[in-house]
């Protein structure tokens, strides 16, 4: 079975200014963590920064798949070389200090189960320039050692890095993204990458005989004929607004979550009136019930530019580059370093056999259980609806979809 990846990259660069990569990681041994143990605090704020994302991201009528923590570890990496007001609206938007996202991070990766049948392993690396215009910051560098374990090279910002920046992706990917950089512009001056691979085997996969053509209904009365999977599950969510289900991926440990609002409520109305909070308590009160259900074999490719998304919940001046500071992560005699864009990439299979799941995001910085069976529930998935994958522990969404339509 392949890893699935969960690609992130984020490029810190300079503009306004016309080998081998060495391994710093030799001259840098990272430092234990002392941390104390996830928090419901914590989880519940992760969970707020992934609802806030995706409403201020999502596209009504079209089909929205972002991976909140794809965006969090990118920023959260980002973020350690920021000061003053750019780091305190980063902190914000996060909702987290810094310091509290680095342990939550690193408490996180280290606890990821690494099982043949389901997975979601991360990696980090972060690559800058040798050129000597550009010098680094080592207190950021120890940091991102301590916390993300990430590798550290410093190579010339030529066509040879962009290759091997490419395959490391590649490697850590298990080949499921091979490129992530076409090239590496002249003003380039750092990358910080981090992969995410996510690969799971339904606990109940569908038969053969499970799976039959069916009808969903787009929003605009549209009817496409799709493969519609059909089974009986035991976790029946529903808030008032919508009904769902929870189906679990081997070992429960994480699992696929689905809301499909009431009749003549649109999904990007439902979505408005989600919150972290709201999320969490929906997932956490799922009624074990049993729930007849019918999910529609899909793949979903998606990508956004997140500039505009961030700012508008309030990071701005890391775009602004007489504003933001980005000296806590080094220092450059041709200007001021700043965030210019933040592009984020998806991809998402669901069939009998589980899930697969992608995801790429490039941060670019410039200067400048019941004994009596109740009755079934019912819930198809026939029309449009929320979707999620879910660490079963914390109720934590590591993608966030909205079904519009069945894609070609």
């Amino acid at each position: 079975m392949k890893k699935l990846p969960i690609l992130l990259a984020a490029l810190l660069s300079l503009t306004g200014c016309a080998a081998p990569a060495a391994d710093l990681m030799h001259g840098i041994t990272p430092n234990p963590v002392f941390a104390r143990e996830l928090t419901e605090v914590s989880d519940a704020a992760v969970t707020d920064f992934a609802l806030r994302l995706f409403r201020a991201g999502m596209e009504e009528g079209e089909n929205t798949l972002l991976s909140p923590l794809s965006v969090l570890a990118a920023l959260s990496m980002t973020a350690n070389g920021a000061k003053g007001e750019t780091l305190s609206q980063m902190e914000s938007v996060l909702g987290m200090p810094v310091e509290e996202l680095n342990t939550w991070l690193h408490i996180y990766m280290a606890n990821l189960p690494r099982e043949e049948e389901y997975k979601l392993h991360l990696a980090n690396s972060i690559w800058f320039t040798d050129n000597p215009t550009f010098t680094v910051n080592e207190a950021f560098l120890q940091t991102t050692a301590d916390y993300y374990d990430a590798g550290i090279y410093r190579a010339p910002f030529d066509a040879a890095t962009c290759d091997a920046i490419n395959r490391w992706v590649k490697d850590n990917t298990d080949g499921m993204i091979p490129q992530i950089l076409d090239q590496i512009p002249e003003d380039a001056v750092m990358y910080l990458v981090n992969a995410l691979a996510f690969d799971a085997k339904w606990q109940k996969p569908y038969s053969e005989y499970q799976i039959r053509d069916g009808d969903f209904t787009i929003e605009d009365g549209t009817k496409q004929t799709v493969q519609m999977m059909y089974a009986e599950e035991n976790r029946y969510l529903e808030d008032g607004k919508a009904v769902g289900f929870v189906k679990y991926y081997e070992d429960r440990k994480y699992a696929f979550a689905a809301l499909l609002p009431e009749e003549g409520v649109t999904v990007a109305d439902y979505v408005s009136t989600l919150t972290g909070e709201r999320l969490q308590e929906i997932l956490t009160s799922a009624e074990a019930v049993p729930v007849e259900t019918a999910l529609p074999q899909f793949t979903v490719e998606y990508d956004v530019e997140m500039s505009d998304i961030l700012q508008s919940m309030g990071m701005t001046d890391a775009f602004d580059g007489t504003l933001a500071d980005f000296s806590g992560l080094g220092s450059s005699t041709e200007g001021n370093i700043t965030i210019s864009r933040v592009l984020h990439k998806t991809y998402i299979a669901v069939d009998g056999k589980g899930t697969k799941a992608a995801a790429a995001t490039a941060v670019e910085a410039v200067t400048e259980c019941a004994m009596i069976e109740p009755e079934p529930k019912q819930v198809y998935l026939d029309r449009p609806f929320v979707y999620l994958l879910i660490d079963c522990e914390t109720n934590l969404p590591f993608f966030i979809g909205t079904l519009m339509n069945i894609p070609e």
